[in-house]
Parts: structure tokens; sequence; C-alpha cells
């Protein structure tokens, strides 16, 4: 039998640097740290076991013991995302292991940031971990543009830029969005069709200080607020669009390899000179080199000098990204 505890006091000292920054990450991701078919999650002191495959499923209980031991959580959640048949599920059996159903809800802190979590709400308990570097970085570039801003008001009143605006497509529970007002955005559009998603993304905004401001949740379709922004003329420096790879709204079912590029294009029309768009994808057919291309590609159709700026796949804590169809990602930056 494998040596969970000492798997799991290894994989968790190579992401100890991670602390610095944040509570909330992955210890262990699947084979890549020696332990196949299966995720570790950590949310603060709470932890997240998900069983993606059957190779460990029959030692469950001896893992359950060890991330009790290595790692004394206030609460450990385990899902089984796999069924009898070998389809992936989406809502998963789901046991707690360690603590009380109440326990499995708590807070996180990334950055200046803190966001909700909870293990039992579904599949995924309020924040994806894998994005990690990315919304740090939004908050980083919005903290620079409002610097840059307030220069060009000091120097000519003239030149001085409106409020900084950031959209966010397929919000889910507005992350990007909590650090993009964090580092200096005046306006930061949440568009989802989950009423209680955004309303999640609301208590993260309170939960950091910020006011709830006109024109910041949209329920509905985000490919038909693009179309209405882009009809009503409305503008932003920063663009995020991490889109499911399938979802269903009022009949219309979107498909990420038919639909995305199209959207790109569409949403580069809403973008400033001078901003930022970064899409994303965890589709597993999707190669990171060709997806960067076509999203340049669709921008430059309404921004000839666009650049990539950076393409990647998931967060330093997701050792052996792209290995296995649960844990891959295709992300890129193009500035305007």
């Amino acid at each position: 039998m494998p040596d969970f505890e000492k798997i799991l006091r290894f994989s968790d000292s190579l992401r100890a640097s991670l602390l610095e920054k944040t509570d909330a990450y992955r210890v262990v991701n699947g084979v890549s740290d020696g332990m196949p078919g299966l995720t570790l999650d950590r949310f603060g002191e709470r932890f997240q076991i998900q069983f993606f495959g059957s190779e460990l499923l029959s030692q469950k209980a001896e893992i359950v013991a060890a991330v009790r031991e290595v790692f004394n959580p206030v609460c450990l959640v385990v899902k089984e995302r796999l069924s009898s048949s070998g389809k992936s599920l989406e809502n998963p059996p789901m046991e707690v292991a360690v603590g009380t159903r109440e326990l499995a809800v708590g807070i996180v802190r990334e950055g200046c940031a803190k966001f909700h979590v909870d293990l039992l709400d579904t599949v995924n308990p309020g924040l994806f971990l894998d994005m990690r570097s990315v919304r740090l970085e939004v908050e980083e570039r919005f903290r620079a543009m409002k610097t840059a801003a307030g220069a060009a008001q000091f120097n000519s009143v003239e030149n001085a830029a409106p409020g900084l605006r950031f959209l966010n497509l397929f919000s889910y529970t507005c992350s990007f969005s909590v650090h993009a007002r964090l580092g200096g955005a005046e306006i930061a559009t949440n568009a989802d069709i989950s009423g209680k998603i955004l309303d999640k993304g609301r208590e993260n905004y309170a939960l950091n200080g910020l006011d709830l401001r006109p024109g910041e949740f949209f329920k509905g379709n985000a490919i038909e607020y693009v179309r209405w922004a882009l009809k009503k003329g409305l503008r932003f420096d920063g663009i995020v669009l991490d889109p499911p790879s399938f979802a269903r709204f009022k009949g219309f079912n979107f498909n990420v390899r038919e639909h995305l590029m199209p959207l790109v294009e569409e949403c580069a029309g809403l973008l400033n000179e001078g901003g930022f768009f970064m899409v994303s994808s965890n589709y597993s057919e999707f190669k990171l080199e060709h997806f960067a291309r076509d999203v340049l590609a669709a921008v430059r159709t309404r921004h000839k000098n666009a650049r990539t700026a950076w393409m990647r796949g998931q967060d330093v804590d997701f050792v052996g990204s792209g290995a296995t169809k649960d844990s891959c990602l295709v992300a890129t930056l193009v500035e305007c």
C-alpha cells in the first residue's frame, strides 16, 4: 500500500510558497503527484477529495485517515466524480468524512481578496483554483491603469481617462470582478445565467467591503449581454471570457468549439485601446498554441495591433496539467 501520509507531506511541501498569497490551492493533482485518479484541494482549513477514477477508490478510508493526520482539517468532503459506467458526474455523491455539513462553509484568502466557499455546493466550492494567477494579474493590471490615469489627470485634465470598467463573462461567483474592483476598476460588470450564482458574487463583494454599483450584475446569457453592450456603445478596459465547455439557456446550446471564437470577435468590439482581454477554456481538445493563435486572430478583426501577452495552462499547483481530462486549461491574454 502507498504511504499516503508521505505523499501528502511531500506534495504539500512543493506548494509551500503559495501560502504567501493564498490559503486555497491544489495539494494533489492526480498521477503527477503519485495518486492517480484523485485530487485534493485545500480551502483554508477545509479540504476536498475528488475521485475521478477508480484506481484508489478502494483505499478511500486510508486516504481520509492520512489527510486527517497530515492536515487536521476542520472539514473534509469526499466527492466521487465517476459513475460505474465511467461517465463524469456533475452532481456526484458527496460525503462529509471529517467535521459537519455546517463546517463545509468558510472563507479563503487570495492576495488582498477574500472569498466564500461551500464544499457541498455541487461540484465547485465557489472558487476555481487554477485561475488564481490570472485573477491576481487582473487586479495588478487595474492598479497600474488607475495609476496611469491618475498621472494623466494630474498633467492635463483634458487627457484624463473616465472611470475604468471591467467585464466578466460567465462570471460564476464574480471572483475576477472582486480583484478588478480592488485594483481600481470603477465598474466591474458580471454576466451569468444563474441568479443564485450572482447572489454569491454579491456576497463576495460585501465580504471585501465593495459597494454594489449600477450595471454590475446581469442575469442572462453572456452572448446577449455582449450584443446589448455593443448596441449601447459600452467600452471596457479589461474583459475576461472564461466559459464552460457546454451551457444551455432558453433553448440555446452554447458549444465552446463552435461559439467561442465568434464570441471573442464580438467581445473585441467592446474593448478600449490599451485594454486587455483574457480568454480561457477547460475543454480538453483545445491545444494551447492553436487556441492562442485563434484568439489573437479574432481580436485583430477589431484591433489590428493587438498582441499576445502570454499563453499558459493551469497554475503551478496543478502539477502535470494537461495530462488528464480532469486537469486541463488553455488561457491566453491579448493586449490592445
